[in-house]
């Protein structure tokens, strides 16, 4: 608090009933009324403060993506009270980059939805599953959230039922929207229905969101019904043209990222037989004055994002490998260099093996795509808020 001086005070006539007096005088703190005024109005801010921020939870959270685009849309208006995550080196990643006081959850399944705090705003990336047979095996042709039962969406239907937050954001692959011949995405959408949401639903590639990848993904989001959500639209993105040079390393990287030529010549080989049987399956060597193909974390997806870089001139080899580096200058992207294709900034913490980090940011989402998105949430809610304002008094 800002020392008393005669220049800072200027006379009011308060009016006060001898109970608010005694409050006042009862409150503890200040020797003055002025003084006790200042740490009531000071109390009354904060708590104003709180008023406003949006409490989210983040599910099945990975390294945070979806929670740091929520973050920069909503700023200091959104605190996050849960974290889920199974995978161990995930949360690693996760607490580098995020100071929360409490400990990130495990088993999504094994988690009692009254034993999460209430939230405004749950935030899930749920794995892609088939759950539309089970459902009418157990009887539920009619019951959506019952189709659901067994799949990891039914413990984000069940948690939101329980708690009925105003805002359910969920994120998945494209082919979600035709997986099971489209039952799987009818069953999500009615589920979210049923629980008393409108929802809205949009494909939206990452490469029209300021970074060069041209990944597709399906996006959903669910008002719950007594708010009026009509206004809401995705965003169409920015059409702002970006290459891989942009997001390329400024200095010559490591002689690790680099192919060897025998790893080289297995990658063509393998390519010439699937070819020659008509597939299009095999590594691919992208122009870096052009775009990335959709990071994934498993089978060639670090072969489908080769560049050539001939930067570096030392190619000893400080690695294991059979023959030797390639004299192509064809190497694999950096992991901070996916981090990049995926809007993460400079300034998250990139610490375990490049193994789990090609992992974790292939699972990740485009954080400048979450960012949009929440940034057209936002002026709902916001709306929502103002048009449900009472008058301080």
């Amino acid at each position: 608090m800002p020392e008393e001086t005669t220049d800072s005070l200027k006379p009011y006539t308060v009016y006060l009933t001898d109970k608010e007096a005694q409050e006042i005088e009862d409150s503890g703190r200040g020797e003055s009324l002025s003084r006790k005024l200042e740490y009531i109005l000071s109390d009354y801010r904060k708590l104003q403060h709180e008023k406003r921020v949006f409490k989210s939870i983040d599910l099945f959270a990975g390294i945070g993506g979806i929670r740091l685009g929520f973050d920069r849309a909503f700023g200091d208006e959104i605190e996050t009270v849960y974290v889920c995550e199974w995978d161990e080196y995930a949360k690693k990643t996760y607490r580098l980059n995020f100071n929360d006081s409490f400990d990130i959850a495990g088993d999504i399944t094994a988690e009692k939805e009254e034993k999460i705090p209430e939230f405004d705003l749950c935030l899930a990336g749920f794995p892609c599953q088939a759950f539309s047979l089970a459902g009418k095996r157990m009887g539920f042709d009619d019951d959506y959230k019952g189709m659901s039962r067994g799949t990891l969406f039914f413990d984000v239907a069940r948690i939101c039922e329980f708690r009925k937050p105003k805002v359910i954001f969920c994120e998945n692959v494209k082919g979600l929207v035709i997986h099971d011949r489209g039952r799987t995405f009818e069953i999500i959408k009615g589920t979210l229905n049923q629980l008393g949401y409108n929802v809205y639903t949009a494909v939206l590639n990452s490469k029209d969101f300021g970074v060069p990848q041209n990944r597709e993904r399906v996006y959903i989001v669910a008002f719950r019904k007594d708010i009026d959500s009509s206004s809401f639209r995705f965003p169409e993105g920015e059409k702002r043209e970006t290459s891989i040079k942009d997001i390329m390393e400024k200095e010559p990287v490591s002689v690790k990222y680099y192919l060897s030529d025998v790893y080289l010549e297995t990658l063509r080989r393998h390519k010439k037989r699937h070819l020659d049987k008509g597939n299009g399956f095999g590594y691919e060597i992208r122009d870096i004055d052009g775009i990335a193909g959709a990071l994934v974390c498993g089978g060639m997806g670090r072969e489908r994002n080769l560049i050539v870089d001939n930067r570096l001139k030392d190619l000893t080899p400080v690695t294991h490998i059979k023959g030797e580096v390639n004299r192509e200058g064809i190497r694999k992207m950096t992991p901070r260099e996916w981090a990049r294709l995926q809007g993460f900034p400079d300034s998250f913490r990139l610490e375990l093996a490049d193994t789990h980090l090609y992992k974790q940011l292939g699972n990740s989402v485009t954080v400048n795509v979450i960012e949009a998105i929440a940034r057209e949430i936002k002026k709902v809610l916001d709306r929502d808020r103002e048009k449900n304002r009472r008058p301080d008094v």
